[in-house]
């Protein structure tokens, strides 16, 4: 028998259609083979291995069904995953016990099918089968399917990674990343941590009073030293549910990276941290584009003028054509209402975009530049000021989660309030 990986339900319902919230995550480096009936479904499983989540992933499609992958199989060794599209109940057992025969111990088996039947799901099950895909499939089946096989379904689900980037140098990019990171960790309970990737210039660990001996260079430097365990020893506490992955922010060293010099770091972080929130700075580059399409989430900071609305545009025509199975990216304008400068209105932003921004954060320099100069976030300065609702906002955007429930009131509601606030 193959020692395929085995699904605990005995009876799979039919499976709804995705929520727009849905998240998956990425499948690791592994081998997947697909032997096709049909060249929708080849079609498919070909749109499936260009999504970022299957971009580790080394996909190779053949046709001829079952009788193609025994063949291959007779000479050859299996990969870590074959998907099998079968139309055929008879058939496909017999196939399978065919494909025991010459199948290595260890690989894993994804059927597509046309039968909609409880008796035949169990069958499979029985013979090992990891999943059963009723056809006709879409790309996103296919990813769901691959990726979900190599994450627990009984675990919660971790490692959310949301990218935040401006369409112009000085929007105010992180200090929106910065302040909805508080957000999300202090109104939304999620552990998280902002990794500030602008190594020379990185403004997160003023903004959050913090000055670590070490930070998120010595992890990119040093790939061959990243674990869990190291990247734990870099983080550091600025609240309890809020961590920093800090940039040198120092010229002693150019900073030039290849494509893929964060993988290690983002991989890490996913395995441990619920949400990771990007800085990503305003340049372009194969690694800054790399972390941009692999992201779970993307919020484009624009300020409302002509040069933000094209670079916003060109981002979100990029990021939409490199994720076609995502939702597309979320943008905010901030910095609106600057005196005596013409502006874009929301509007016109919107209508150019085809897309309405989250929100609209008016200019105060008065606040944001003394919660800059205090290393402080704005609910630090003021607890009740605008736009700490719209950080919220952002934050419940981006991570798809609700205002955590607040607990019942007591006579010493207030008195925990104002700590808080301070």
């Amino acid at each position: 028998m193959i020692s395929y990986a085995r699904q605990t339900q005995e009876e799979r319902p039919e499976t709804p259609a995705p929520p727009v919230e849905e998240h998956i995550a990425p499948a690791p480096r592994v081998s997947v083979q697909a032997f096709c009936e049909t060249v929708e479904t080849a079609a498919a499983v070909q749109s499936a291995g260009e999504d970022r989540r299957l971009g580790k992933a080394h996909l190779k499609i053949q046709m001829g069904g079952m009788a193609a992958a025994i063949e291959a199989y007779r000479s050859a060794p299996t990969p870590n995953v074959i998907v099998l599209e079968s139309d055929g109940r008879n058939d496909l057992l017999t196939g399978l016990d065919q494909l025991a025969t010459v199948c290595d111990a260890g690989t894993r088996v994804i059927v597509i099918g046309r039968i909609n039947d409880v008796m035949l799901y169990r069958e499979l099950v029985r013979r090992g089968v990891s999943d059963y895909v009723l056809a006709p499939v879409g790309a996103i089946d296919v990813v769901r399917s691959i990726c979900n096989l190599f994450s627990a379904p009984e675990a919660k689900a971790v490692g959310r990674i949301i990218a935040v980037v401006g369409a112009k140098g000085g929007v105010g990019a992180s200090t929106i990343s910065h302040n909805v990171a508080w957000a999300i960790a202090r109104d939304l309970a999620m552990d998280a941590v902002v990794a500030d990737l602008d190594l020379a210039f990185g403004t997160a660990g003023l903004d959050y009073n913090q000055d670590p001996p070490q930070g998120i260079a010595d992890a990119v430097f040093s790939p061959d030293r990243v674990d869990t365990a190291f990247i734990d020893r870099l983080l550091s506490k600025c609240t309890d549910h809020l961590s920093l992955l800090a940039a040198p922010a120092t010229l002693d060293r150019v900073y030039d990276f290849g494509t893929d010099a964060f993988d290690a770091v983002f991989d890490t972080l996913r395995s441990t941290m619920p949400c990771i929130v990007l800085d990503v700075p305003h340049q372009w580059s194969g690694w800054t584009k790399r972390a941009l399409i692999g992201a779970d989430d993307i919020l484009i900071v624009a300020a409302p003028d002509l040069a933000n609305l094209r670079n916003t545009k060109n981002l979100f025509d990029l990021l939409k054509a490199a994720r076609p199975n995502d939702r597309p990216p979320l943008y905010c304008l901030n910095q609106v209402g600057i005196p005596k400068r013409p502006e874009i209105a929301a509007a016109e932003f919107a209508k150019a975009i085809e897309s309405l921004p989250v929100v609209s954060i008016p200019f105060e320099p008065q606040i944001f530049g003394s919660a800059a100069n205090n290393g402080q976030m704005i609910a630090e300065i003021s607890a009740n000021h605008k736009s700490i609702e719209m950080f919220l906002q952002i934050a419940q955007r981006l991570t798809g989660r609700s205002e955590a429930k607040k607990q019942k009131s007591s006579l010493l509601s207030p008195l925990i309030d104002k700590l808080r606030g301070k």
